[in-house]
């Protein structure tokens, strides 16, 4: 029996990660040993669970069944094993969070600072991606996204206000270009766009001024994946970007970068950090909840 639910453990761990080399690192495991326990699976199921190529691995229609039925219930065990070490022991445990790059720089890390020099034994995992993900599928502890981002099944704690979005370009590079005055006008420039996992196009520009809401379908010569490489290029004069207002407040202030559209810029619900509404009481989530919860600005 122990030896099956070790099994399953890491068969979710090759589904999450869709790759036998991530998971046996993150395993501690070879390859082949881990590739042999998931044949030792699918023999004892009776039927393959994942489709294996040189370069990739994908789960098949028995193994997307097994993954969505077996990883929320691993981590609810997992979650109750962390919370009986807590019980008996100092405050410890994994807390696990989905976020972006700029929510864990700007809000996350400064608040959660405090607490793991207070905690010693508290890790706590974070994972910068734009991807929304599943997180009781994918064993996350918590979510953090922009209010309008959260499923409504999900229960939500607002962490800081509500965030605007900003148009901005090098002063050197607006200089020798069009003005910008409304928003067909982007379509004349170089505009620095970003790219999500979850999207098979480019994310157009969304710009609101009062009711009236447009998306402007941008193109230029860079794409990212990452706003501070966005910002980056911004300012050294490659086109415009499309970023939070607050990541480039102090290049505006000191000339860097200057505002265009300033009237068309929208603004979102604030970051919130959610979890499942079925998630059972852990303090070391709860923990980590208040900690975020802290001072939002």
């Amino acid at each position: 029996m122990d030896e099956r639910l070790d099994d399953l453990a890491w068969f979710i761990a090759v589904a999450r990660e869709r790759s036998f080399t991530r998971a046996s690192a993150q395993l501690r495991l070879s390859a082949s040993v881990l590739s042999r326990r998931i044949r030792a699976l699918e023999e004892h199921i009776g039927a393959p669970l994942l489709m294996r190529t040189t370069r990739s691995v994908s789960l098949t229609a028995a193994g997307e069944r097994l993954y969505a039925t077996v990883a929320p219930r691993l981590t609810d065990l997992h979650t109750e094993l962390t919370d009986l070490k807590a019980a008996t022991k100092r405050l410890a445990g994994t807390v696990r969070i989905t976020a972006t790059e700029h929510a864990t720089r700007t809000y996350l890390w400064p608040r959660l600072k405090g607490l793991l020099r207070a905690y010693p034994d508290l890790n706590i995992e974070i994972t910068n991606e734009y991807a929304l993900r599943d997180i009781v599928a994918d064993g996350y502890d918590l979510g953090v996204r922009l209010g309008d981002q959260v499923a409504q099944d999900m229960i939500a704690v607002r962490i800081t206000s509500d965030l605007t979005m900003a148009i901005v370009g090098a002063p050197a590079y607006l200089a020798d270009r069009p003005a910008v005055r409304m928003p067909q006008d982007l379509l004349n420039h170089n505009c620095i766009a970003l790219r999500l996992p979850t999207r098979q196009s480019l994310l157009p520009w969304e710009l609101r001024q009062g009711k009236r809401l447009l998306q402007v379908k941008v193109s230029g010569q860079l794409i990212f994946n990452d706003v501070y490489q966005i910002v980056e290029a911004a300012v050294d004069g490659f086109g415009l970007g499309y970023v939070p207002q607050d990541m480039v407040e102090a290049d505006v202030a000191a000339g860097r970068l200057a505002w265009v559209l300033p009237a068309w810029h929208p603004t979102y619900p604030g970051l919130h950090v959610y979890y499942p509404s079925r998630r059972k009481s852990s303090r070391v989530v709860d923990l980590v909840i208040e900690a975020l919860k802290v001072n939002p600005l």
